[in-house]
């Protein structure tokens, strides 16, 4: 684990209340691997809050690169931070994704969810061996369908859902994803699930891999404060027994969750 002052290369705001923060982390890139996170201290909040958790978009060529959305006071102050400026990062946090695929690579991600799924899917493809991914994503419009172009970029096979049928399939992004699972019966395909996004949608993937006896890796979301297993808040039920999502996770395996 480093902890780190990060100068921060780039922040740009994507709409919709998204953010990439692209931070200096040459330690940090070279060690990251998919699913795992950082802890941020976010600049004017040091004095009165915790480190902020956010999954790792990206980590090459030295840069370490986060995803996030403004969703309250700390991701609030974090928006103010501007490139040249420095910020305080621990990490590489947590267990991630397997690197190894039996089968197809099926990646399912809601929202800002995405955001570990286009580290795990740049791995996939620069790797020798493995079939070229695919990858569903869902959210309530079409402006929660995070990081298209940098999945296009990649080559691979998109399905796309939202609720208001704003953009591909009306519905959960389970709907284009049980097309596909029928056909992979039909033919005997192998394939393997990974996923990140709200509990929801987690659940509903996992009981997919778990049903079909395959293996599925579910990244669960839980409040994590200290980031090194010392606070036990963000505990998750698994079967054997509570395991901190910190430390544990926050990639499990689908058939060790309990829901």
């Amino acid at each position: 684990m480093i902890d780190e002052k990060c100068k921060v290369v780039e922040h740009t705001d994507i709409g919709a209340g998204y953010r990439y923060l692209v931070l200096e982390a040459p330690q940090m890139a070279a060690e990251l691997v998919p699913g795992q996170f950082v802890h941020v201290k976010v600049p004017a909040l040091e004095a009165s809050a915790l480190r902020r958790p956010f999954s790792v978009f990206d980590a090459e060529d030295g840069k370490v690169t986060v995803l996030y959305k403004t969703v309250g006071r700390g991701t609030a102050a974090l928006n103010a931070v501007q490139a040249g400026d420095t910020v305080n990062v621990m990490g590489p946090l947590g267990h991630g994704f397997p690197l190894k695929c039996d089968g197809e690579a099926l990646l399912v991600g809601g929202g800002y969810g995405v955001a570990p799924l286009h580290f795990l899917a740049k791995r996939f493809v620069a790797a020798a061996g493995l079939p070229r991914p695919k990858l569903f994503i869902g959210g309530r419009t079409a402006a929660d369908l995070l990081a298209l172009d940098h999945f296009q970029k990649l080559g691979i096979e998109i399905f796309t859902a939202t609720n208001d049928g704003s953009a591909g399939v009306k519905g959960l992004v389970t709907d284009p994803l049980d097309d596909i699972l029928a056909n992979f019966r039909n033919r005997g395909t192998k394939f393997e699930l990974f996923a990140c996004g709200p509990d929801p949608m987690l659940k509903a993937v996992a009981l997919r891999a778990t049903g079909t006896g395959s293996k599925g890796w579910i990244s669960m979301d839980r409040h994590m404060v200290c980031g090194v297993g010392a606070c036990y808040a963000c505990i998750q039920k698994t079967v054997r027994g509570n395991s901190r999502c910190c430390i544990e996770g926050p990639v499990f395996a689908a058939a060790d969750l309990v829901w």
